[in-house]
């Protein structure tokens, strides 16, 4: 069983096999986490980015998909990219939500990495309700089986902490 941790903190300092980055489909950078993991972990990442886009994602990455690069000069051995979906009044996109987190945690398996370290997928710009996010997310893990021992939830807001916190218990 995945042992699961919600921490307040920035994603970008976190001793982990693999981080999981809310990319934007371009791979190419971006706001929020997305940004973040760029700027720190360095050029390496997205020159790796560039390379997935000129061979097997010429058009991107399709929302709910995942792959991996280098984490450059993160703390980390893995960058693992995924596309969340935007948020729908109208529209139910929970599974799309849920495929992200499956997805990385079968990125993770081929990759051998044994921890791994998730944002809120979707809860930021893309206007996901943070305890639905969390309920997706933990639920999501669970039930997805994986050699991955340990799962952080890394969450810079407070809100988002304690939603994953009350999810996790």
């Amino acid at each position: 069983m995945v042992e699961l941790a919600a921490v307040r903190g920035d994603i970008t300092e976190h001793h982990v096999d693999a981080v999981v980055n809310a990319a934007n489909s371009s791979l190419l950078g971006g706001g929020g986490v997305d940004g973040a993991i760029h700027r720190k972990g360095g050029p390496e990442i997205l020159a790796e980015c560039r390379a997935l886009r000129a061979s097997h994602y010429g058009r991107g990455l399709q929302p709910g998909q995942a792959v991996a690069t280098t984490a450059g000069r993160l703390p980390a051995r893995w960058v693992i990219h995924t596309v969340g979906p935007v948020w729908s009044e109208t529209e139910d996109r929970s599974e799309v939500l849920a495929s992200c987190y499956r997805e990385s945690l079968r990125v993770a398996d081929e990759l051998g990495a044994e921890t791994v370290a998730f944002p809120a997928i979707s809860t930021g710009i893309f206007r996901w309700p943070i305890a639905d996010g969390a309920r997706i997310a933990v639920e999501t893990v669970r039930g997805t089986e994986t050699r991955v021992w340990q799962v952080r939830f890394i969450l810079f807001a407070d809100e988002a902490y304690q939603a994953f916190r009350a999810r996790i218990g």
